[in-house]
């Protein structure tokens, strides 16, 4: 396959791979101003480079929209616009000297907890709140060497530590598809500026799930790399150096509205730290394991023993099955060789626990600690897990890394015979918000019963954070709700869930394809999947096709083309609706009948 066919498919891929939310604008001449905001990166520097519009005009264009619009939604919290502006300039001259890198005038935002030069650091923190970094962290160093320009800083709850994102310092962030609801957390202000067209790029970090959660609650994607892929040097709370070290469970990843962009940042972003491990190894990850859908070997669980999944979610999840296996997917529902997911959730409570514990001020430290002296032996439950965590010996912690040890062995003899494990990113989809004191006693609705809501935050974070797997999460299915919903493809170790074109290998045309599969299976009211392939393969003024591809490319998007000439002849008058793409995004679209509203 040549380069540019590879490239062409690519684009094409990436663009039906946005999501319900971020319905992505065709990256093809005759575009509206009005469709920049959800361009993926991919598409940005395709037009960057033929000169279809420059960086600067694009980030202008955003900078309004964040100005207009962040009111609302309170994502983007420190802003960096003077710069933001100067590096697009930069970018366009590069551009006009004929340079070629990655992300060359592509806009980005980054999480508030990432050190970026001038910008403060706070964690959320009130008494951090003065405190500015002096360097970027080494990722953002690495984009930013990539050509992108960075827009700003996005919220996060106090120390990172809640699937909300709020704090004394910025205020609470609002989810886009209802202002009511989280957009998740901790990386909640880098999910929700994604889902409102804010840019088309941002890093996150992730222990319990705050790279994937807040990318299903927001309808947007999110990775969470295999342990140590991406280093974190320059991600630390304020006031600590910058060292190049290895954290337990602690990820750093890329966010983005398409697997393709996810694909591109991490690209840009992975590889050893060059003050560690660099001096000696290069990164160099294996191909992928298929290159067709139908090939790939996939475990489908949407149940945990501790916790239940909320009948959205499980019935999205079975929706999804039912379009794979009708793909020729070979999807199991149960295998011999999984671990045991209480156990493994129960070691990953005590090993969470371990690690943010020895952080806490040292008050609330000896008050917590004392905790697990007066549990029952036999107590199994996660919040004992948990306390015992809070104070476990230097002894106590290498019996709970040996049970990982164990559990990473089963993980890989279970890939051996399963490409990707499915499975929700958390129980249930976004939530109200919630800003009661103490997290312990919060609770969460699951079908009408309370659930504990660290419980149900961490359950399903905890199988590939506590054996160091990689996690994507993808936009699925919306169901009967506004609300959007993901899944969760969990990998084998070093064997990352997106690919680029060269270093970072995996499993990325699953992850496509299971966008893919989402968006071709829209049935009954077009509320929840037209305005994807419509906006992305229409003609805006009049509603026909644009050109396909000829040739080989034809055969692969044929289904597509022949679904959207259904639609077309079905529902036309609704398919109109659709565009222009912004009326998709913004408060105006409840005005179209059958079309859910946004506050927004």
């Amino acid at each position: 396959m040549t380069d540019r066919v590879r490239r062409e498919i690519l684009t094409r891929t990436a663009a039906f791979a946005a999501t319900s939310m971020a319905g992505v604008a065709a990256g093809q001449t005759g575009q509206s101003s009005e469709a920049l905001e959800y361009l993926s990166a991919l598409q940005v520097g395709d037009a960057l480079r033929s000169r279809k519009f420059s960086s600067v005009e694009l980030t202008d264009h955003l900078i309004a929209r964040i100005e207009r619009r962040d009111a609302a939604l309170n994502a983007v919290i420190a802003r960096d616009f003077d710069r933001a502006r100067e590096a697009a300039k930069a970018a366009d001259a590069a551009l006009a000297r004929g340079e070629r890198r990655p992300l060359l005038g592509v806009p980005m935002t980054v999480k508030e907890s990432f050190n970026v030069a001038g910008l403060p650091t706070t964690w959320g923190i009130p008494q951090a709140r003065d405190f500015k970094a002096t360097e970027d962290a080494l990722i953002v160093a690495r984009a930013k060497g990539a050509g992108a320009v960075v827009l700003g800083k996005t919220n996060v709850p106090i120390v990172l530590a809640d699937w909300q994102s709020y704090n004394a310092i910025h205020g609470v962030t609002r989810n886009p598809w209802d202002l009511e609801r989280t957009p998740g957390g901790s990386s909640g202000g880098s999910a929700a500026a994604l889902a409102a067209g804010f840019g088309p790029l941002s890093l996150g970090s992730d222990i319990g799930g705050s790279l994937r959660v807040p990318a299903h609650f927001a309808g947007v994607t999110a990775l969470k790399p295999s342990l140590g892929l991406v280093p974190s040097r320059g991600h630390a709370p304020p006031g600590l150096a910058p060292l190049p070290r290895e954290n337990d469970l602690a990820v750093v990843g890329p966010m983005a509205r398409t697997a393709g962009d996810l694909a591109l940042l991490l690209d840009a972003i992975a590889g050893p730290d060059e003050l560690t491990t660099g001096i000696g190894y290069r990164l160099a990850l294996k191909p992928p394991r298929h290159e067709e859908l139908a090939r790939h070997r996939v475990l489908m669980i949407d149940s945990h023993p501790l916790v239940p999944t909320a009948a959205p979610v499980r019935l999205a999840l079975e929706r999804l099955a039912d379009r794979l296996s009708r793909s020729g997917v070979k999807v199991e529902r149960s295998h011999r060789l999984l671990p045991d997911l209480a156990e493994a959730a129960r070691v990953y409570m005590r090993l969470l626990l371990s690690f943010t514990a020895a952080t806490w001020p040292a008050a609330l430290y000896d008050e917590l600690r004392g905790a697990a002296a007066g549990l029952a032996p036999d107590d199994r439950s996660l919040a004992a897990e948990r306390a015992r965590g809070i104070s476990l010996s230097h002894r106590d912690w290498v019996l709970a890394d040996g049970a990982r040890a164990r559990l990473q062995h089963q993980w890989r003899a279970l890939f051996v015979e399963v490409d990707v494990v499915l499975c929700p990113p958390m129980p249930v989809t976004a939530f109200a918000h919630d800003h009661s004191a103490r997290q312990e006693a919060r609770r969460l609705d699951i079908d009408g019963k309370p659930y504990a809501y660290l419980d149900v935050g961490l359950v399903w974070a905890g199988p590939a954070t506590s054996a160091g797997l990689p996690a994507a999460v993808v936009p699925i299915d919306r169901g009967d709700s506004p609300l959007p919903i993901g899944v969760q493809i969990v990998g084998p170790y070093l064997e990352a869930v997106v690919q680029g074109r060269g270093r970072a290998g995996g499993h990325r045309r699953l992850v496509e394809r299971l966008q893919v599969e989402r968006a071709s299976c829209a049935r009954g009211p077009l509320r929840t999947h037209a305005a994807l392939i419509w906006s992305t393969h229409s003609n805006p003024s009049n509603g026909t096709l644009r050109e396909w591809p000829k040739g080989r490319l034809a055969r692969k998007w044929r289904p597509c083309r022949q679904l959207l000439r259904r639609l077309q002849r079905r529902h036309h008058q609704v398919c109109r609706a659709f565009v222009p793409v912004r009326k998709i995004q913004m408060k105006q679209m409840g005005d179209h009948q059958g079309i859910p509203k946004m506050p927004f």
